[in-house]
């Protein structure tokens, strides 16, 4: 691979997914920008088809990006899908949303290096890794459990406590 000292900007693509948690099956779409616009032509793109369409409820687990925050994005969503319900993940929690472990995926696989010469190469790219990834993907495991969660809180406790019992300074004059 050749390595240039030079950079030249070629433009962005906005890169956005939906990741059926139950099925592994990812929904992307590239656009020129990120947006309320090109967030809910994703959404579309999934709610209208099945099984999600005919779904009695479809959870949207999204983090606080401007195109889906806040309880206006929620009730737009709503309002053009009736079955479709937002959760919104807690501010800087974004690891909890499944997707961003594929995109995580991505990154590795199939963006880095970013030897592209134009944007309809990172496009190509982007939708043959998805493909790809949809023939071949599984369902995450989690391996963190409600137990887990209770142990590290239990450390964190102890941890916090340990570091103000430390934290006293004695000073003399």
């Amino acid at each position: 691979m050749r390595v240039n000292h030079t950079y030249g900007r070629g433009g962005s693509l906005a890169y956005l997914a939906a990741y059926d948690v139950h099925h592994a099956k990812v929904f992307g779409r590239t656009e020129p920008r990120t947006g309320i616009d090109p967030f809910m032509n994703l959404v579309a793109k999934v709610m209208n088809q099945e099984p999600y369409a005919s779904a009695k409820r479809v959870f949207w687990i999204v983090d606080n990006g401007s195109s889906h925050r806040g309880q206006k994005a929620a009730d737009r969503l709503a309002a053009a899908f009736p079955n479709a319900v937002m959760v919104h993940t807690p501010v800087h929690a974004s690891w909890l949303n499944q997707v961003e472990i594929y995109f995580s995926v991505v990154q590795r696989k199939a963006v880095s290096p970013n030897d592209f010469t134009d944007l309809a190469q990172v496009g190509d790219r982007l939708r043959a890794f998805e493909d790809r990834y949809n023939a071949m993907a599984q369902p995450f495991q989690w391996k963190f459990t409600t137990s887990d969660l209770d142990e590290l809180l239990a450390r964190l406790d102890r941890h916090t406590a340990d570091r103000q019992e430390g934290s006293s300074v004695a000073l003399a004059a």
